[in-house]
């Protein structure tokens, strides 16, 4: 089942829950706008290359739309626009006044050029421009674009209306960005693990971590699990997976990545398989990377007791049945990777207001987030006899539809 299908499957259960009419439902369901641009570019051998660009604007009953840009070769219209209805889902139940977008350009970043990489960012944003902005659309980094990326949109962005740094989020600090950023997603995965394992008796410390995917989000992720008393057994990204029963020595394994771009011969661990991390023999597992790892083929090998999702989309429906089956608690990727847009909504007020925040008034209002969406998250598990994927989507598509509604949708 690919990532739209799936994402509906989540919703329409959602919907029959909550008991939504039928004209809501679909309301709530198609998107507001979609967007498709041809993006051509001379590239530095002087040839002409063409990418295909989208912008998906899913919802704005709660505020203006907020999603990441991604640059991928696997980048198609499904996707995006699962990912979008994600963060509208995302964004209400964390409780912030965003609605849902996402965007993105079908290429490979690993085989362009740093000028190359600018030219087509700033085409991509002279297509857009005009249906983005402060109050209507706010892009951020996804995977395969960084801070640099959203400097580029910005200053593209700011030719045709004006300097305007609240336009993106996940920007330098010197134009703008805020601190804290960076760290933000992984840091909101480690307050939404801290959150789940207290509701089941345990605490980080001890426990033993499997991370799937070592870029920003899961080297931020382990960093604070190690620094906490968690034992990290296992770690893989695509240049490799490695293995530890005692424990990874994270910091040790950072500045390895850091010099050698790759995990491939760090001496703090055995080299292992990398299809066998998400069956490892651990407590907690954790998927960062792509959508779809965990399907009806491993499911049932899988050892964790608990499931952070820090990826959008990292479980199929069949394996989310196997694994319920199993007794394996899932924290639901809408909640659990949250705290990268919370903090993209601080930049965004930081910006507006033109007062920039201390790092620890970030992490501490993240951390009062994170925790405040669990407790409501929990509600609704308890209101509806539901699991916590259910809880998820039901709160953040009740507010949606609540807003929706208030807003004279009749």
């Amino acid at each position: 089942m690919n990532a739209l299908a799936a994402t509906n499957r989540n919703f329409r259960y959602a919907a029959r829950i909550l008991g939504l009419d039928s004209k809501l439902e679909r309301s709530l369901l198609i998107p507001f706008r979609e967007i498709k641009v041809e993006c051509s570019i001379p590239k530095d051998d002087g040839s002409l290359a063409t990418f295909v660009g989208f912008r998906i604007q899913h919802d704005n009953a709660r505020g203006p739309m907020k999603g990441g840009i991604r640059y991928h070769p696997e980048v198609d219209p499904d996707e995006v626009n699962a990912l979008a209805q994600l963060m509208t889902w995302k964004t209400a139940v964390a409780a912030i006044p965003y609605g849902g977008a996402k965007g993105g350009i079908g290429c490979n970043p690993r085989e362009l050029s740093m000028s190359e990489l600018e030219r087509l960012t700033r085409v991509f944003t002279q297509k857009i421009h005009d249906l983005i902005g402060i109050h209507r659309d706010v892009p951020a980094p996804d995977m395969g674009t960084n801070s640099q990326t959203m400097a580029w949109i910005l200053d593209e962005y700011s030719k045709f209306h004006g300097y305007s740094p609240a336009v993106v989020t996940g920007k330098p600090i010197d134009l703008g960005g805020s601190l804290g950023r960076e760290a933000a997603t992984g840091l909101g995965v480690f307050f939404a693990t801290e959150a789940l394992l207290a509701e089941h008796g345990k605490s980080i410390s001890n426990m033993k971590f499997a991370i799937q995917g070592f870029g920003n989000v899961g080297s931020w992720a382990a960093k604070f699990f190690h620094e906490h008393g968690g034992k990290v057994v296992a770690v893989s990204d695509i240049t490799g997976a490695i293995k530890n029963p005692n424990g990874i020595d994270i910091p040790a394994l950072l500045k390895y990545k850091k010099s050698n771009k790759s995990l491939n011969d760090f001496q703090g661990g055995n080299a292992m398989d990398l299809n066998d991390l998400l069956v490892h023999e651990c407590d907690v597992l954790v998927p960062c990377a792509l959508g779809g790892v965990l399907n009806k083929e491993n499911a049932a090998d899988v050892k964790a007791k608990f499931i952070i999702e820090a990826a959008n989309h990292p479980t199929d429906p069949e394996a989310d049945e196997i694994l319920s089956k199993k007794g394996v608690v899932i924290l639901p990727d809408i909640y659990a990777n949250s705290g990268g847009v919370t903090v993209s909504y601080f930049e965004w007020v930081q910006n507006i207001q033109g007062f920039m925040w201390e790092e620890e008034k970030v992490n501490h209002e993240l951390k009062r987030y994170m925790m405040s969406a669990f407790k409501d998250i929990k509600a609704m598990c308890q209101t509806h006899n539901c699991n916590l994927r259910m809880g998820a989507f039901t709160l953040g598509v009740n507010r949606v539809a609540q807003a929706t509604l208030l807003r004279g949708w009749e």
